[in-house]
């Protein structure tokens, strides 16, 4: 069942035709961005991969893959993408990428399963980025000062679009706040993990959320589902706080609520993977091709993510609706809401 929220008296401050150049202007001056706060190589990526291999992301566990038999390949069958979370490591190593650098790639999924509201579509499209670490790095510190390049990244080219469109101002801190998880549940216990997203980036503008995946203390439950075999959500960072991990979070004016810009974190390495496919009774996994060469050391070490690129879009030209800066397939009711309202889906 699709949900809409409806800003009152909104109006687009692009028309559709500038919208569109917009976007195109974002794309290209973001991932020049990226690539030089963290030292990034372009790399080409897959739209489908084999079932049964473990490489597709398994997000939460439950959405299904879209997916088709290859006639020629003796009619095996190949699952459209949901990230490139595992990918990218195999590709890491499939290019010999040296400690210190790494690859971003354009990533489309489609994900048959999303509950469809301003900013889920069944269209999904990131940068998806991967970098290889020493054991060294992986750490809180490191972490955090991954997230800084990517918020400032971010900053830059939010200003970058305020030059070229003086009404679109900026409005992103100076700095990035760090809260942990636990920290966040212990301060409003009886909110939803949505309800507390809000209040702290209405509070702080930008935060960056620490530990999701695991559960937490009071409510025995994560903040938000991830899966076991890629971000590494278990390992202690400091006393009394879990996870390597985390969300980006902005506050969006236009819906008055707080909007995820990127899911990232230092990814499992052999020891944390077997904990957390024993916490959540996967290990059933360790028999699959992506499993097996991480149990096996032929996967590096790594921290990664992902950078929605329609949502930053959304988010710097001030948009209600994530159909506004992409093309999808929305249902009816909503897509005579939304004209209704003045916000022009693509």
């Amino acid at each position: 069942m699709s949900k809409l929220l409806i800003p009152k008296q909104y109006h687009p401050i692009l028309d559709c035709l500038t919208t569109e150049k917009a976007i195109r202007k974002i794309k290209a001056d973001f991932q020049a961005n990226l690539a030089f706060e963290l030292n990034l190589h372009r790399a080409s990526a897959p739209l489908f991969v084999l079932a049964g291999t473990g490489i597709n992301d398994d997000l939460n566990g439950i959405e299904r893959a879209v997916q088709f038999n290859i006639k020629d390949i003796g009619d095996k069958t190949a699952q459209i993408v949901h990230s490139l979370a595992k990918w990218k490591r195999m590709e890491l190593a499939h290019l010999n990428i040296p400690v210190g650098e790494g690859i971003y790639t354009d990533m489309n999924a489609i994900r048959a399963d999303e509950e469809l509201d301003n900013i889920h579509s069944l269209y999904v499209d990131q940068w998806d980025w991967e970098k290889v670490i020493s054991q060294e790095q992986r750490n809180l510190d490191f972490l955090k000062q991954t997230v800084r390049h990517i918020y400032t990244a971010i900053r830059r080219t939010e200003y970058f679009v305020a030059d070229e469109y003086p009404e679109l101002h900026p409005q992103l801190p100076e700095d990035i706040t760090f809260i942990h998880s636990e920290d966040l549940e212990a301060e409003m216990p009886n909110a939803t993990p949505k309800e507390r997203e809000d209040a702290v980036t209405r509070k702080y503008g930008a935060v960056f959320l620490i530990g999701i995946g695991g559960a937490l203390p009071i409510s025995g439950t994560p903040h938000d589902g991830r899966a076991p075999d890629y971000d590494d959500w278990s390992t202690p960072s400091t006393p009394g706080h879990n996870g390597l991990n985390g969300d980006l979070l902005v506050f969006n004016p236009v819906l008055n609520n707080s909007l995820e810009l990127s899911s990232m974190g230092i990814r499992v390495n052999p020891e944390a993977m077997q904990r957390q496919l024993e916490i959540r009774n996967a290990t059933d996994r360790l028999s699959l091709q992506f499993h097996k060469a991480l149990m096996e050391n032929k996967l590096p070490l790594s921290i990664g993510g992902g950078i929605g690129q329609s949502r930053l879009c959304m988010f710097l030209l001030k948009k209600a609706h994530i159909g506004e800066v992409q093309a999808s397939i929305w249902p009816d009711d909503m897509a005579k809401q939304c004209q209704k309202a003045d916000i022009n889906l693509l």
